[in-house]
């Protein structure tokens, strides 16, 4: 069976968007258009279907990486700031862009809260993108003669 670890992550997260954006999984709330994602940032994300990347991201990330909880995303997701006169330093994503998605993914059956450890993806969760993955991988194998060994 495919997983995650043996697709490219940038193409499956954009397929997985598509699909979240398309089924109504998420829905992006009104201040999405005007927020940064966090103090590192200087603008707002200029993609508008920024919401559903997220929310892919975030489903591929808990998928590897869980029980993982909203500091260690918060981490992840940041950046350094760019401040002129002083040395760059690390500063963390905004919470409410992170916490908003997972609460989203939460309520799809996607995502469960353990109460101490964190989130972790649920079976509905990991079939979804486990599927996605094996879907990529074959359109991959069609282009590529090289990968048609793992399929």
């Amino acid at each position: 069976m495919t997983n995650v670890n043996e697709v490219p992550a940038d193409l499956l997260i954009e397929i997985l968007a598509s699909k979240l954006k398309d089924e109504n999984i998420v829905t992006p709330p009104e201040w999405s258009n005007f927020v940064k994602t966090g103090s590192h940032a200087e603008r707002p994300p200029q993609s508008d279907d920024w919401w559903y990347v997220r929310c892919a991201s975030l489903l591929r990330k808990v998928y590897l990486h869980g029980p993982i909880g909203l500091s260690d995303l918060q981490d992840f997701y940041g950046g350094k700031k760019n401040i002129k006169f002083a040395k760059r330093h690390q500063r963390k994503a905004g919470q409410s862009a992170i916490r908003k998605p997972l609460q989203q993914l939460e309520s799809a059956g996607y995502i469960e809260k353990k109460e101490t450890q964190g989130r972790i993806i649920s079976g509905k969760g990991m079939s979804l993108v486990d599927k996605t993955s094996a879907v990529l991988l074959k359109n991959l194998a069609e282009s590529n003669s090289e990968l048609k060994r793992y399929v």
